[in-house]
């Protein structure tokens, strides 16, 4: 993981939620649209079980 090849860039504690903005964002959806249907980007088979094992990681964390 990343996060143990660079400790010193990331802090041990999440410092909490971000500040208020001045500028609140939104994206306003189209009533009944469906999203766009797009095929997955293609990744080499060690880059996507890098990718499948840090998401299950994070999903576990919460």
């Amino acid at each position: 993981l990343i996060v143990f090849e660079f400790p010193d860039v990331f802090p041990d504690e999440l410092p909490g939620i971000p500040p208020v903005r001045e500028v609140e964002f939104s994206i306003e959806l189209i009533p009944g649209a469906d999203p766009i249907s797009k095929a997955p980007y293609r990744m080499a088979p060690i880059e996507l079980k890098e990718l499948k094992d840090q998401l299950q990681e994070l999903l576990e964390r919460g």
